[in-house]
């Protein structure tokens, strides 16, 4: 568990909280809004690290029975919210391990946290019983609701509560951390954090992933070799992407860097702008002999297959229509 020294990123988010605890205005309901991975639940547990922490400071000193509970997740006034069915949070989740606990008083600290995580899958019913302990609190509860899509939440939960929203991190700040934490070559690095738009959960899932390794050889392989070969060639390729139970979206999302690469450097010619630096020959060759109207073309090319994979139109059938446009300019 982190204290917020160690969150990377997130400075502003990190700064309200701090700033709510020196002034003692903390308040009674938050929302953490973000994607999966970006460190909603960092932020939430770093939080209560210092509400809970005995020291009363705005940073948990990570050393007293406090925080030391709350590390070994076994402190009695920090409560996750369960929920049996996968799908969602009933009312009885609510109810049980909320409203029917939240006036009895905390045990060791001032404050009584309670974090719901997944809180996008509370029902209808669930939210508005949600919604009348966060409308008369008791003094000493904090509930922290971590959410992928604030939009699922009632209008009146929202309005009761202080919405936070998780922005990317910068590209520079997800690499340098794979770089110097995780040991990744920098080439790699710029490769995985531009994939992961500044999720750097994302980023480190991707760096571990067998399947994205092979996804990355297979897609640099086409990029190389598309306009080398011919067409009976790439829809055999098609197949393989298919049988080697390879993400689509990310090809897609793999094409985009690529022509991305590729259009910047015909408009700057600078390498150090690339993220693809080592594939810095095939990029050359390709700017050279494409003019700026056909890479529109097929940069606009994969956001119509992204759109109709969305739509459910047979994979092969997109793809093979997007190669063609690929390998045509």
């Amino acid at each position: 568990m982190l204290n917020f020294h160690e969150i990377f990123g997130h400075d502003q988010i990190k700064d309200y909280f701090q700033k709510a605890i020196r002034a003692n205005k903390v308040s009674h309901a938050y929302i953490l809004d973000g994607e999966a991975g970006m460190g909603r639940k960092s932020l939430a547990h770093a939080f209560a690290l210092s509400l809970l922490c005995e020291k009363g400071k705005n940073q948990p000193c990570m050393e007293c029975h406090a925080c030391k509970q709350v590390i070994s997740n076994s402190h009695p006034d920090l409560i996750h919210v369960t929920h049996e069915k996968s799908a969602s949070i009933g009312v009885d989740d609510i109810r049980e391990q909320i409203n029917d606990t939240v006036l009895v008083r905390p045990y060791s600290s001032y404050y009584k946290i309670y974090i719901v995580d997944e809180a996008e899958k509370m029902t209808i019913q669930a939210q508005n019983a949600l919604l009348k302990t966060i409308e008369e609190p008791p003094s000493y509860a904090v509930i922290i609701l971590l959410t992928t899509k604030q939009e699922a939440l009632l209008p009146t939960i929202l309005s009761r509560c202080v919405l936070l929203k998780l922005k990317p991190l910068k590209d520079f700040i997800v690499r340098g951390y794979l770089v110097k934490n995780l040991l990744v070559p920098e080439a790699d690095a710029d490769v995985y954090a531009a994939f992961a738009r500044g999720n750097l959960g994302k980023a480190i899932s991707i760096a571990s992933s067998e399947k994205f390794r092979l996804m990355h050889q297979a897609m640099l392989h086409l990029m190389r070799h598309i306009h080398d070969v011919g067409l009976s060639e790439l829809l055999d390729y098609i197949g393989k992407l298919k049988e080697n139970d390879l993400d689509i979206q990310e090809c897609l999302d793999f094409m985009q860097i690529w022509y991305r690469d590729v259009l910047l450097y015909k408009v700057t010619r600078d390498i150090n702008l690339l993220i693809f630096k080592d594939e810095f020959k095939t990029i050359n060759e390709i700017s050279t002999h494409s003019a700026y109207s056909g890479l529109e073309t097929v940069v606009e090319a994969i956001d119509k297959a992204k759109v109709r994979l969305h739509a459910n139109v047979n994979m092969e059938l997109t793809m093979e229509l997007l190669l063609l446009v690929m390998k045509e300019n």
